[in-house]
């Protein structure tokens, strides 16, 4: 067994599960991210929970209403509306903003950079092409660097066991936010 600073508690994954492989490599992926400097903006997040917890508010408003069926009609068909403007607003929420979105960060702490990253990945379905793409938070800002993604199957990074080669691909994410930043010396 080769030791690579990390064996005590090595990351594993179901090879025939496509979700399981994308899960723990996205989880990865924020590990470098944030090892890098970068801290996590969770201002989407929150707003997703907070329409989320009024969606919730409303169905059990429209459940636990003291009044029963015929007198509570338009108490009902109000809750519904209110109900289906919200799920629709939280889907637009994640269709025009989040996308493939895994992380969203700050620029990092002294850095002249004013925007933060976006770090997003796709893994096809009946497909080992596992694609990692990084791009300002704010792509119309001046400090707005180019996105940068790679594409590479996910058999390079994991054993047949379906152990995370950490150290691997660790090194192919760095070497995407050296890309980004434009500091990589050699290609």
């Amino acid at each position: 067994m080769a030791s690579t600073g990390s064996t005590k508690n090595p990351k594993k994954a179901n090879l025939l599960d496509p979700h399981s492989i994308k899960h723990l490599l996205d989880e990865s992926v924020s590990e470098v991210v944030t090892s890098r400097g970068y801290v996590e903006d969770v201002r989407l997040s929150n707003v997703r929970l907070l329409i989320g917890s009024i969606i919730i508010a409303i169905a059990l408003l429209a459940q636990f209403y003291p009044k029963k069926f015929p007198e509570n009609k338009d108490f009902l068909i109000g809750c519904i509306g209110l109900y289906i403007a919200f799920n629709g607003l939280l889907q637009f929420i994640s269709y025009t903003k989040e996308k493939n979105a895994i992380l969203f960060t700050y620029p990092p702490p002294g850095s002249f950079n004013s925007t933060g990253l976006v770090v997003s990945s796709k893994l096809p379905r009946f497909s080992d092409q596992y694609t990692l793409t990084i791009a300002s938070a704010d792509p119309k800002s001046i400090s707005a660097n180019k996105p940068v993604q790679f594409t590479k199957s996910v058999t390079k990074w994991f054993t047949k066991d379906g152990v995370l080669a950490e150290g691997l691909f660790w090194k192919d994410v760095e070497r995407l936010i050296d890309d980004y930043n434009g500091e990589r010396k050699n290609k």
